[in-house]
């Protein structure tokens, strides 16, 4: 790792916040390139002041770590291992674990790792893709079956998915068998959305956010682009809504090499925004 994430430079013990890395997209199904998502995000972090004038606070005084990034193998459930010591670490010591992707088979070993910590955890992902296959290509922890598996992990009445603009027939009917509540892209009103989200899920929330979720007119540079998508603004609605809530987050799949580095720097900015605004709501209600 060339570089640590922007302000990230407390020590782990004195740090709120722990960013860690996962460079792969072993399971990536159309463009290879998300494992240099990490790297990248973290040099355009470089790029961005540390005071956050929408929230009215300064980067420097949020005490973050940069861990650095899991070491990944062809294996998954090597990588799952790796990736449940990490985040039970952080979360054993109270801290809050930012994910940097990499492929977004990163979300469910984080969920599980966490869930040890925060046993009636929630997970509200934003995604383009619906990603309820069980396996695909022979993968059973493929990036295309990440709803599913962290479904099983904390049941699936207890996740939400948003900006859902593109499943199978086949995820289709097995979402409807379940009972999965996801929202497709195009909604009127998204306040209204998240309110519902809100009152459904009770307790500590993990967010996960696929870059794919956003348009591909604002983040080409993702490895499964998909038109129709939410707006950057429409992404920071839902960090300043559930950021109260919030207990872990990660931002995963992008990918460096399918454009000129506009992707990664709204990633950057996106994590940088998820950070200070956690902080503001959860120290003002305390």
């Amino acid at each position: 790792m060339p570089e640590f994430f922007a302000d990230a430079e407390a020590a782990f013990d004195d740090a709120r916040f722990v960013i860690w890395g996962y460079p792969f997209d072993g399971t990536a199904c159309f463009r290879k390139g998300a494992a240099d998502g990490p790297e990248a995000i973290r040099h355009h972090s470089h790029n961005f002041e540390s005071w956050l004038n929408e929230l009215g606070l300064d980067l420097r005084d949020v005490p973050t770590h940069d861990w650095g990034d899991v070491e990944t193998v062809a294996d998954q459930e090597a990588n799952n291992s790796a990736i449940g010591e990490i985040v039970d670490r952080i979360g054993a010591a109270g801290k809050f674990p930012v994910g940097l992707g990499g492929e977004h088979s990163l979300t469910p070993p984080a969920v599980a790792a966490l869930k040890q910590h925060y046993p009636n955890l929630t997970v509200v992902v934003l995604d383009a893709h619906l990603d309820y296959r069980d396996g695909y290509q022979g993968a059973k922890w493929s990036h295309a079956a990440t709803t599913r598996r962290v479904s099983e992990i904390v049941g699936v009445e207890c996740v939400r998915v948003i900006g859902v603009r593109s499943l199978s027939r086949e995820e289709q009917q097995a979402a409807r068998e379940d009972d999965l509540s996801y929202i497709e892209a195009g909604w009127v009103d998204l306040r209204e959305h998240l309110s519902d989200i809100v009152d459904a899920l009770d307790g500590p929330l993990y967010l996960s956010l696929d870059m794919d979720a956003i348009d591909p007119a604002f983040a080409p540079g993702v490895g499964t682009p998909e038109p129709f998508g939410m707006t950057p603004y429409e992404v920071l609605q839902v960090l300043n809504f559930l950021s109260d809530r919030l207990v872990g987050f990660d931002c995963v799949e992008t990918c460096p090499p399918a454009d000129n580095g506009n992707t990664a720097a709204l990633a950057a900015r996106l994590v940088r925004h998820a950070l200070g605004a956690v902080v503001k709501a959860q120290t003002a209600g305390e």
